[in-house]
């Protein structure tokens, strides 16, 4: 894909999440989507042929910058912290999920599963951050990457709304704190 193209992808993918997790996610046209991210209808549909195919990208690029961010993180911080800041990242994008779960319905009603490589793409993240951090000594050699997601699929079950951030930011600490090496 030339840079220019892949520039309008990316410029609408974002504008998408936002327009698709916002108050009036359900409705927003793709006309108002193309001109926020500054390009026309007819860019729009080269890439996304069809609302559902955006919704569908839109929600597969947050899974990849999720899955991504494991990496990055551990080029900057050591894997404890490194892995802190993912649990961050993950409740980000459960919220944004959320946001979207009107807009993904429609694409699993058209046949589409959206979610199907979604767990193996966290659970590579989540792996990489636990072999890290064990390797190097700080996180425990002996949890499992299924048992972690669980636990922080707990903590946004239970503290996932916006106004209750600080307590999902505790409850991470808690989660984090039983994940170190003793």
């Amino acid at each position: 894909m030339r840079a220019d193209a892949q520039r309008n992808r990316d410029r609408l993918l974002t504008v998408a999440v936002e327009a698709f997790t916002g108050p009036d996610g359900n409705d927003v046209t793709l006309d108002s989507i193309a001109k926020q991210a500054g390009v026309g209808i007819g860019t729009l549909y080269r890439h996304f042929p069809t609302r559902e195919a955006l919704v569908e990208a839109a929600y597969r690029n947050e899974v990849d910058k999720l899955g991504a961010a494991a990496l990055d993180l551990l080029g900057t911080l050591p894997p404890a912290e490194a892995l802190r800041e993912w649990m961050n990242h993950f409740v980000d994008y459960i919220a944004t999920k959320r946001g979207m779960a009107d807009a993904l319905k429609t694409v699993v009603a058209s046949g589409v599963n959206p979610y199907e490589h979604s767990r193996a793409k966290l659970l590579a993240a989540l792996s990489s951050l636990l072999a890290a951090g064990a390797a190097e000594g700080s996180l425990r050699a002996d949890v499992a990457a299924e048992d972690v997601l669980a636990a922080l699929l707990g903590v946004t079950m239970s503290a996932g709304e916006p106004a209750q951030r600080d307590q999902a930011g505790r409850l991470l600490d808690l989660l984090s704190d039983g994940l170190r090496a003793r």
